[in-house]
């Protein structure tokens, strides 16, 4: 798994998280000439401990990680069969339930490091290449990309994949705007133990001030995102860990006992992002240097493997030149109406949530509980929520 200087590919993929390999593997049977150029080492270490940054993966992503040979390899999952969104300022409740909607779970919270490590593992059974390094300039040439790297390797591509997230450097370097969304926001994660069973559910709470989620990891542990405005974010993170877990334990009404925080707690600036344009002629950015989204429902990473289904379905059934502009805009159509109704969505309830004033209050819960008692409508929301909309 290493290169020579000055190489040609067919397809070079900047950026190993999730989403890069990912795409990378989805396009092995091709017979294609692949490298993903990361500086940092692919594999990461996993540890005994569950990792803080989580995701909540759907159906809808669980076939993609089975069709590329990577959900056997996933060494740690967690299934959820249910989904209760309570809130506080009102009487509404939202429950989602794996018998609504015909499956044997609605999805499953699995650590972002432990889907990566299974990623190298499949990659290390094809020939696509790693190269260890960063990608310092590029330009474009009839017919592809030459770039540079910063161990004074040049490389030629036919096409170039972004997906090296949210501060894409493939983005910049293309010249693509986005636009941003500042929430002025931030999510709190850490890792937390109950003394009660999370029941194989995700927990979601809507206070007056912000957001807690719990998805969890085993039966009395869990990983949670709160989302809070910075100044309240800055002074849940000046509190003692003891004083972190009782402020989280009564945030979500003791309905596990008390916590205990188990991990460092961190904090993240929640900021949304949208590039202008998520092609150009023998380019295209996947995942989150194509978009990022607040992090309310855990989506994230879903919408950037519903990317790389759309836009390998199109490369696989196209027999044009590899890059061809018309196709990558077919793929970029497919899926900006996609992502920015999540972005919207996402945005939406931040908004509804945000705003405390009395009729708003009672609107929000009488809208929850009408949903709540219609399946169909329900289910449409469970399915736009999950990006599961075929």
């Amino acid at each position: 798994m290493h290169a020579e200087n000055n190489l040609q590919y067919d397809i070079a993929i900047i950026g190993s998280g999730m989403i890069g390999p990912a795409f990378a593997l989805s396009m092995i049977n091709k017979g294609l000439k692949v490298t993903i150029i990361e500086p940092n080492h692919p594999n990461p270490e996993l540890q005994d401990k569950y990792h803080t940054r989580v995701s909540a993966i759907t159906p809808k992503s669980e076939i993609l990680l089975k069709n590329i040979g990577v959900w056997g390899l996933i060494k740690r999952k967690y299934a959820f069969t249910d989904t209760h969104v309570w809130d506080q300022n009102s009487h509404g409740s939202l429950d989602f339930h794996k018998a609504d909607e015909n499956v044997n779970q609605l999805g499953y919270i699995i650590e972002n490091d432990v889907i990566q490590s299974a990623m190298y593992t499949a990659l290390e059974k094809t020939h696509i290449e790693f190269i260890r390094t960063k990608l310092t300039a590029m330009h474009k040439i009839n017919y592809g990309y030459q770039f540079d790297l910063d161990n004074n390797q040049q490389i030629t591509c036919s096409l170039l994949i972004g997906a090296d997230g949210a501060k894409s450097s493939v983005r910049e370097l293309a010249g693509i705007e986005y636009i941003e969304n500042d929430y002025q926001q931030k999510a709190i994660v850490c890792n937390i133990e109950s003394s009660q069973s999370f029941q194989s559910t995700t927990w979601q709470r809507f206070l007056s001030d912000s957001i807690i989620a719990l998805l969890p990891l085993s039966e009395h542990q869990a990983s949670i995102v709160w989302s809070a405005e910075n100044h309240l974010a800055d002074e849940l993170m000046q509190l003692s860990t003891e004083q972190f877990a009782d402020r989280l334990s009564q945030g979500v009404e003791y309905k596990f006992g008390r916590f205990k925080v188990l991990s460092n707690i961190q904090a993240f600036p929640l900021i949304e992002r949208s590039a202008q344009d998520y092609v150009k002629h023998n380019l295209a950015l996947i995942g989150d240097a194509a978009h990022n989204i607040h992090p309310l429902a855990g989506q994230g990473v879903n919408l950037g493997f519903s990317d790389v289904v759309e836009l390998s379905q199109q490369l696989h059934t196209n027999n044009k030149p590899l890059g061809d502009y018309l196709v990558l805009r077919k793929y970029a159509r497919a899926r900006r109406l996609d992502n920015e109704l999540m972005a919207k969505t996402m945005t939406g309830l931040n908004w509804i949530y945000k705003e405390n004033n009395e009729p708003l209050r009672w609107l929000r819960g009488l809208g929850m509980n009408i949903i709540n008692a219609n399946p169909a409508l329900k289910s449409l929301l469970h399915k736009q929520a999950s990006g599961n909309t075929f």
